[in-house]
């Protein structure tokens, strides 16, 4: 008896929002166009896509992670607690709001249930980043920063690559790596620090040092701003 091995193809689908984005790159369009995007799976739990707030032409663009479950809620970036130590420590930084535009490195919320109802964060994994990265190239375009701050791992990485690491550069100021859709005109410089939620989870006796450096890394994105 002849045993007659078959063999299957196995392809994998790219995942990526850059077929959703409008040929029309203003941050109105963007926005409507952003609602209706499919490429990746977090929309099928997420409540809406959060896109970015702000000004076009705001000096300042702040890239967080991924919406909290108080922002899938209200449709807007930094609304929760993360978001309430940021504009404190905006404040502390002498950095006025409205100078800024705020926004996510993914525009939908990745999290599981635990019993049943409430909403538990998970890190989006580098797949669902990259699949969001055009609309956050697109939103910088749109802006045109001259800085852009970085909060966290996975909103530096978005833009800097898998192998930056925030804890050996935060507060510098750096440049955009050298690719073909990270071409600005004029180009923006970088300074990274943590997320807030992370300064939120330090319940250890340096928690007002945790929060004061990052106030610290604030400034220093500020002061790139001044000497620019």
């Amino acid at each position: 008896m002849t045993t007659t091995k078959s063999t299957t193809k196995r392809t994998t689908k790219t995942t990526s929002a850059a077929r959703y984005l409008p040929e029309d790159r203003r941050l109105s369009s963007l926005k409507s166009a952003a609602e209706h995007c499919r490429g990746c799976t977090l929309f099928q739990d997420a409540t809406q896509t959060v896109f970015g707030h702000g000004p076009p032409g705001a000096p300042i663009m702040l890239v967080g992670e991924q919406p909290g479950d108080q922002e899938d809620r209200a449709g807007l970036p930094f609304v929760g607690p993360a978001g309430r130590l940021l504009a404190r420590a905006l404040d502390d930084a002498d950095i006025d709001p409205g100078m800024t535009y705020q926004t996510n490195a993914v525009k939908h919320f990745k999290f599981t249930r635990k019993g049943g109802k409430r909403r538990i964060h998970q890190k989006p994994s580098r797949t669902e980043v990259v699949a969001c990265r055009p609309w956050l190239i697109a939103e910088i375009g749109a802006v045109g920063p001259q800085i852009i701050l970085c909060l966290g791992a996975t909103a530096a990485q978005a833009l800097m690559g898998p192998s930056f690491r925030v804890s050996t550069e935060r507060g510098h100021v750096v440049a955009l790596p050298s690719e073909d859709d990270l071409e600005f005109d004029p180009e923006p410089s970088v300074v990274a620090t943590v997320h807030p939620s992370a300064v939120l989870r330090d319940r250890s006796e340096r928690r007002d040092e945790a929060y004061q450096l990052f106030v610290d890394d604030l400034r220093s994105a500020r002061a790139a701003l001044v000497s620019g």
